[in-house]
């Protein structure tokens, strides 16, 4: 039983899904601080003059407040992202093919962060035949340091492997996972394949919302779990 961890991301890229897909189980780590400025509540599209952010409008009342409390500032906020995408990718080959599913999620019924992007991260699984399990970390009631409460996690969720982003190489200690009978393995966003992309030159590190317009239903194909 292979469990991953990543924390609530808005329309996140290609590698995102990527680790979903590889795992059997994926964890939405929502319960933990809000940081501004990053992939919590804005991703990248691809445009004619580069890349562009698409961010949602979020209100911050403390430093220290979690995703998972984080409200969205207004709703002006989804004509404005659907009208870029729209004026952006009309001219994909599957655009009009995946826009009403992607379009239906900005009319879900809430003005909390992370429930927008776990629709969202749903809605694109669907799109991309990924049938993981996606759970709450909130459901978990996870204590500790970082890595006590992936630990945590793993346990409750009776896994036997942990796949870990890259990024948390700075802070993850491989000799803890063995103590607790854990294998952990590290997941690898390098050499993913191009795919046909409006706007050269060519760039990975946008919306996975690129792939799916331009590829459509080959698009699962671009990502390594399917390889």
């Amino acid at each position: 039983m292979t469990v991953s961890i990543l924390q609530s991301n808005y329309i996140p890229w290609k590698g995102y899904f990527d680790i979903i897909a590889m795992s059997d189980i994926f964890v939405i780590y929502d319960d933990v601080q809000y940081t501004r400025r990053d992939w919590r509540n804005r991703n990248l599209i691809k445009t004619s003059a580069g890349v562009k952010w698409l961010t949602i409008p979020v209100i911050q009342d403390d430093y220290h407040q979690k995703i998972c409390d984080t409200k969205i500032l207004g709703g002006n906020w989804k004509k404005k992202h659907m009208g870029t995408l729209q004026m952006n990718y009309a001219k994909t080959p599957c655009f009009k093919d995946f826009r009403e599913a992607i379009f239906q999620v900005y009319d879900t019924p809430t003005d909390n962060l992370s429930e927008i992007n776990k629709k969202f991260i749903e809605v694109i699984c669907e799109i991309l035949d990924i049938n993981t399990e996606i759970v709450d970390s909130r459901t978990l009631n996870l204590k500790g340091d970082r890595q006590e409460r992936l630990i945590q996690a793993c346990k409750s969720l009776n896994a036997d492997t942990y796949l870990s982003g890259p990024s948390a190489k700075s802070y993850i200690q491989p000799d803890f996972f063995i103590e607790n009978s854990l294998n952990l393995e590290w997941m690898d966003y390098s050499n993913y394949k191009e795919y046909n992309q409006l706007y050269p030159p060519f760039e990975h590190g946008v919306s996975v919302l690129d792939l799916i317009f331009n590829e459509g239903t080959h698009a699962k194909h671009y990502l390594k779990s399917f390889n």
